[in-house]
């Protein structure tokens, strides 16, 4: 009978670079994707007697996606940025504070946000609409968004 823990090692030096490449495909982030790989052999380690003469590459799978989705769960809340803002913006009350903010935006420029981004329509289908071309709604919706952008976090307006 063979030593249970030279059979995890060397399944572990087997695979710990395709579980690697996996948790990256998964998450887009190296430094993430090898805390997932170390979370999924951390998992398997206590389980490996009983699963070892079964399918273990499916298993490790299966490890590696929940500890991939618990994960998301844990930092649902943070969002990666380029420069971390001097000042934390406050959260906004979405529906009253973006119905005021639509509001205060020109008419035409309202019309193309909100057709282009609440409605969802793609840009030609805008500018056939408000018979306008492509290039104006481009420009409207960013600057409408940049308006949108600048009443919700307090910040004035860059253009």
């Amino acid at each position: 009978m063979s030593d249970p823990d030279a059979d995890f090692a060397a399944y572990f030096a087997g695979q710990v670079s395709s579980v690697r490449r996996i948790a990256f495909a998964l998450c887009g982030d190296w430094h993430t994707a090898d805390d997932l790989t170390q979370t999924t052999f951390i998992r398997l380690y206590p389980r490996w007697r009983r699963v070892r003469d079964q399918s273990v590459d499916a298993y490790v799978r299966r490890i590696l996606i929940n500890a991939y989705l618990s994960h998301l769960r844990k930092h649902r809340r943070e969002k990666v940025v380029a420069e971390v803002p001097d000042t934390p913006v406050p959260p906004a009350d979405t529906h009253e504070d973006l119905s005021r903010a639509l509001r205060r935006l020109p008419a035409q420029q309202r019309a193309v946000v909100v057709l282009r981004h609440l409605e969802d329509l793609s840009i030609a289908e805008v500018a056939e609409v408000l018979r306008m071309a492509e290039g104006s709604v481009k420009s409207q919706s960013a600057r409408g968004i940049a308006a949108l952008r600048a009443a919700l976090h307090g910040q004035p307006k860059e253009w």
